[in-house]
């Protein structure tokens, strides 16, 4: 029986893929390394830290830890600065009539992020009362596709893994929820997430007893 629902945040929830996007890219200008839009999938749910290495291999790039602590810190200034300027108007539609409807069910609700902003996020865009739990970068060591952040979604929602759902937008978040035996809903196609149980376009006019239906189906 499914109890719980984890989401991550990153263009599940909120519109901030795009702002990771252009932070990431006026890195990669700096140091005339190349990175495109379908570059940029390959960062999405993982760290900061090895975002970087991914763009340093595109570029054939080496660099000191040092020195790619300190790229990383200056993406996340540029990162803050955008992010500093969001409203509700960031939030994806359909995604608080979704979370207001599953609440008022019983849901419990927990936000799964390797974000370190995600409480920023939530708090500029009103949306921190919506969820019971939130587990994020500050509170876990290990990125995904490495499930602890669903695990201790899960465990402090005080449900046991496989009562819960968890809803992602990129493949190593799919994983993650797999290898926590949870089921995923990909946020996306079933061209970009392949693995996902099931597929939503976004949120609008979907309820969870739906989704629940799809997936037992």
């Amino acid at each position: 029986m499914i109890k719980g629902l984890l989401f991550d945040l990153d263009g599940v929830i909120v519109d901030t893929a795009k702002y990771h996007y252009y932070a990431w890219k006026q890195i990669a200008d700096e140091l005339n390394i190349e990175f495109t839009l379908q570059d940029n999938e390959r960062l999405k749910g993982v760290s900061r830290a090895r975002s970087f290495q991914i763009i340093l291999e595109l570029g054939g790039r080496t660099m000191s830890e040092a020195e790619q602590e300190e790229y990383c810190e200056k993406k996340n200034q540029i990162y803050l600065d955008y992010i500093n300027k969001m409203t509700e108007d960031e939030i994806l539609p359909g995604v608080k009539p979704f979370l207001t409807d599953a609440k008022n069910k019983g849901y419990r609700v927990a936000l799964g992020s390797a974000s370190q902003n995600a409480q920023r996020i939530l708090t500029l865009t009103n949306l921190k009362d919506y969820f019971d739990v939130i587990v994020d970068g500050k509170t876990v060591s290990a990125a995904k596709p490495n499930p602890e952040v669903f695990i201790k979604g899960a465990n402090e929602l005080g449900l046991k893994n496989e009562e819960c759902i968890v809803f992602e937008d990129s493949v190593s978040g799919i994983e993650a929820a797999h290898y926590a035996n949870m089921l995923a809903v990909g946020v996306g196609t079933e061209k970009d997430l392949p693995m996902a149980d099931m597929h939503l376009d976004g949120f609008c006019l979907v309820t969870i007893e739906k989704i629940i239906g799809e997936l037992r189906y």
